[in-house]
């Protein structure tokens, strides 16, 4: 008896995990004897799904997912008032330069990309210079 499973998508592209109720039918008819490659075709999944839910079962206990997405918050957020004060000191100091400096003094390693994102999270815009004087010659 073949036992389909649905895969489900969510609305941002991203597949749900199986359910725990899969996962527990397949490690218990692992564990009652059939082989990885016998249960992951009754229950039609795949043969390294099944062996990765009885694995984990011998080394923890359960099949639980892991919790899926990025989590929240940066590298940078313990050191916010560090970069929030460098850039009250010296108001023009370049993405590089603030790099450098939480290498040499905070001994963090990010790129420039990282440092952006963390000013554009806490909605300061990094300009060097102040912006121009409109032209007067611009329609108004």
């Amino acid at each position: 008896m073949v036992i389909p499973s649905l895969r489900l998508s969510r609305g941002d592209g991203m597949g749900k995990p199986y359910s725990m109720d899969l996962r527990e039918r397949v490690v218990s008819a692992i564990e009652g004897g059939l082989s990885t490659r016998q249960a992951a075709a009754r229950f039609a999944i795949g043969i390294a799904t099944a062996g990765t839910w009885a694995r984990l079962k011998r080394a923890t206990g359960e099949v639980r997912p892991a919790k899926q997405g990025k989590p929240k918050g940066s590298v940078l957020d313990g050191h916010a008032d560090f970069i929030l004060r460098a850039l009250a000191e010296i108001p023009d100091t370049t993405l590089d330069e603030m790099v450098e400096r939480l290498r040499e003094e905070r001994g963090v390693t990010v790129v420039r990309t990282a440092v952006w994102k963390f000013l554009d999270r806490h909605g300061l815009t990094h300009k060097k210079r102040p912006p121009t004087p409109a032209s007067k010659r611009a329609l108004m």
